[in-house]
This record gives structure tokens, sequence and C-alpha cells, in this order.
């Protein structure tokens, strides 16, 4: 496998269950992405970019066809291998934050570490750092109700940096926040895609996190429509 590539599809199809039939989310999509591309799958509700990104990040499986993340087909994983790539190699982002509310700013970053076999002081190093890193080492202590919507998002990615995945995939990240926030949100996750190496790959509609892509996959109808590089 080449090194450098992170995720392979060759002719992936997904089909669901619908009534008395299927519907065909993907039909036969044929992909690669390189490490540290800052890269998005774009557009409209029902054009397969979500059940892309959820195969990807194996939470789903493929109909047929094969998806390749890290050199591990995800279609022939046991649920096992597939939780283990996701605590060791990937971070999620998700719109609607998915915080624990009753529970810390520091809490929320440190829970993906407490999976991996790290000391208290190692685990809290890096929570420092990927608190630091998104400009919220101020807020530790508070817990999610007393934070703005912007903040929110930002202990998310925090959350998701904090064990320095290979990959990061985000689901519409800034469909809850005002321009403002929006994009420092996105150069926030153009500095760590940088300084880290880390791959981030979007599913969005929205033109404001198009406009920081280096590439853009555009779906339409299951289907690879275009594919633009900046």
């Amino acid at each position: 496998m080449n090194n450098n590539l992170i995720i392979e599809t060759k002719h992936l199809t997904k089909r669901f269950p619908m009534g008395k039939g299927e519907f065909t989310a993907l039909k036969g999509i044929d992909l690669t992405l390189g490490k540290g591309e800052f890269t998005g799958l774009i557009g409209p509700s029902g054009s397969g970019k979500t059940t892309l990104l959820n195969i990807i990040g194996s939470l789903d499986s493929p109909t047929e066809g094969e998806v390749i993340v890290m050199g591990s087909s995800v279609g022939i994983m046991s649920a096992k291998e597939a939780a283990r790539l996701r605590k060791e190699n990937l971070g999620f982002i998700f719109q609607s934050y998915n915080l624990l509310q009753v529970h810390t700013v520091y809490e929320n970053v440190e829970f993906p570490l407490l999976l991996l076999k790290l000391s208290s002081s190692e685990r809290r190093k890096m929570v420092h750092d990927a608190l630091e890193w998104v400009g919220l080492t101020d807020k530790m202590k508070q817990k999610p109700p007393q934070l703005s919507g912007g903040e929110c998002q930002r202990v998310a990615i925090a959350r998701a940096m904090v064990k320095r995945p290979s990959l990061v995939l985000a689901d519409e990240p800034t469909a809850n926040l005002d321009a403002a926030n929006s994009h420092n949100i996105l150069q926030t996750m153009v500095k760590l895609n940088q300084d880290l190496m880390t791959t981030f790959l979007f599913a969005t509609h929205d033109d404001k996190v198009i406009g920081y892509l280096r590439r853009k996959i555009y779906l339409k109808d299951g289907l690879v429509d275009k594919i633009e590089t900046a």
C-alpha cells in the first residue's frame, strides 16, 4: 500500500431497504485520499455524502465494493477491529457537538484517551495541548451549558484531535454556527491540518466550508459528479 494513502474506495455501493424495495445511496464510488489532505464531500441532502463518511469511519459497511482505511478493509472488519480503528486512528466532529453535558470541558476532551493505555500525566498533557490548540484552556472547568455554540464546537474539535488521529471526519461541523464562528472554527482546523499533517474529510453543503477546501468532491444521486482541486 502507498504509505501516503489514507482512504481508498473501489466500486463502493451502498443500498438500504425501503418498503418492499431498496434505495441505492452510493452507486459505485471510486476515490482516494492522501495523507494531509483537506477535502470535502459536497452535495445536497440525499446525495450520499454522509453515508460515504459513515462507511469510511467504519460506522457502516458497504453493500458491494471495498473501502480501505489506513490499510484495512472496512467491509471485512469485525466489530472489535472497527472499534480499534476508530479508537486509535480516527477523530469525529459532528454538527450537534455530542458533548457530555454534565461533564467539564476537560473531561469531555479527555474521554477518548480513557480508551487508550495512557497514564494520567500523559492524558493531562494531551488534553492541555488540545485545549491550547483551540484556545480554550481558560474554559476547561466549565460545562457545555455554560459555553457558546462556537466554544462547544471548539471543544468537539479538541476532543477529535486530542489523540492526534491520522484522519478526522467532520459532518457539517459549522451547521449550527454563525459566519464569524464558522470561520474561526475552520481556521483552527486548517492550522491543525498544517501543523499535525492530519487528514480532514468533510461532508458539507456549506459555502463557508467549501471555500477552505483544497479538494472538492461533488456528489450527486450517489455518484461522483466532479472533482475540483484548488
